[in-house]
């Protein structure tokens, strides 16, 4: 038989469980928002979908040299679609964003970053 499982390097940040505000990333728990980079999960100061802003996916910016390519944003419970300029706005800094639900966002950040990618992900919480 063989094993298709990914081998995750050491230190980085894999998604396990998400659910009741919050989520569970390599071992620790995080209420709230966060934005999850291959290296680091950080606290996201917004409360819903119509806090996200280009100003608030900042700390995008200050990846230590680590800046992604791919921006995935998991809305919450249901996809919600940027506005035209914001998507602009934020494909002229660099990024290619996709929009789903948090679940999926959770998945597809997994196994984007298992495969080595530029991936990061902007997540909303789901109660």
């Amino acid at each position: 038989m063989t094993d298709v499982s990914p081998i995750i390097p050491a230190g980085r940040q894999v998604i396990e469980s998400y659910g009741a505000g919050g989520f569970r990333i390599s071992g620790e728990r995080h209420h709230g928002a966060v934005i999850v980079l291959p290296t680091a999960t950080l606290p996201w100061p917004v409360s819903g979908w119509t806090d996200v802003t280009p100003a608030t996916l900042s700390p995008l910016h200050d990846a230590n040299g680590a800046e992604p390519t791919t921006l995935l944003i998991g809305t919450g419970p249901e996809q919600h679609f940027p506005p035209r300029a914001m998507k602009a706005e934020l494909r002229a800094l660099g990024l290619v964003v996709e929009t789903m639900n948090t679940g999926a966002a959770c998945r597809t950040y997994n196994v984007l970053m298992a495969e080595g990618r530029r991936v990061a992900a902007a997540l909303l919480p789901i109660d």
